[in-house]
């Protein structure tokens, strides 16, 4: 009679164990960055809010009710893995920031054509630009650790909220270069207009958010030790579907 053997998993793939320890790894490393996220928009939103009213300019106020929006998106990620099952929180949190993707488009949109319509010329910032010069540096990083750490957990939550906080850096690029050509040109136009074509990048954004057409790649195909394509859903137990948006950007 033959002895009983150990089931053993199948080859290029990892245990539960080490599967369910890497997803609180990832799970922990997003409540990080969130909170990355989260002081260094607040101190943003302080400081570019006094600076635009003291210098009479709707693009940094603008920018600093963006950084509000931003920190109301890092929040909602933050409340969903603060649960005990991210993954039961994850529609209501995706929906959030779905919203504050249209309501930072919306206000982008009226701001700019008031500001267009108004011709009011802003005084120079010389704290505007510095500080739209750091974002530019310090959002980006941000984003792409918490979209990169999203992805492999299967988190789409996760990666809305990086592609909000690239928008946030897209912001910045456009406060820059609104701000210097305005003092060095007196172009003071550049930046409203380009902010409107910002505001329909957001929009885009936030109805792919609303959609849930974010990632679907899940941890459980990404942490075996085979080296597969994640977008690969051939065998049928992981990876990306069809049309699955992690996959083709």
């Amino acid at each position: 009679m033959r002895a009983p053997t150990a089931r053993t998993a199948p080859a290029g793939r990892a245990s539960r164990p080490a599967i369910d320890e890497r997803r609180r790894v990832l799970a922990r490393r997003i409540r990080w960055v969130v909170a990355a996220t989260i002081s260094y928009n607040a101190v943003e939103a302080v400081v570019a809010l006094t600076a635009g009213r003291a210098a009479s300019s709707s693009a940094l106020v603008g920018f600093g009710l963006d950084s509000v929006v931003e920190v109301l998106s890092a929040a909602a990620v933050a409340w969903q893995f603060a649960g005990r099952d991210p993954e039961a929180r994850e529609r209501t949190a995706m929906r959030l920031i779905a919203c504050s993707f249209f309501g930072l488009a919306l206000f982008v949109t009226v701001d700019a054509v008031r500001a267009l319509a108004s011709g009011a010329e802003p005084e120079r910032s010389t704290v505007g630009i510095a500080l739209a010069a750091l974002s530019l540096l310090v959002m980006p990083a941000l984003s792409w650790f918490e979209r990169r750490t999203g992805r492999e957990l299967g988190s789409a939550t996760a990666v809305a909220d990086s592609r909000q906080t690239l928008v946030c850096a897209y912001l910045s690029a456009v406060l820059l270069v609104g701000l210097l050509v305005d003092a060095v040109l007196g172009w003071w136009w550049a930046d409203p207009v380009a902010a409107v074509v910002i505001a329909g990048f957001a929009a885009r954004e936030g109805w792919e958010a609303w959609r849930g057409d974010i990632c679907c790649t899940p941890v459980a195909g990404l942490v075996g030790d085979g080296g597969g394509d994640a977008c690969d859903d051939s065998s049928g137990d992981g990876g990306c579907g069809d049309g699955c948006s992690c996959c083709s950007r």
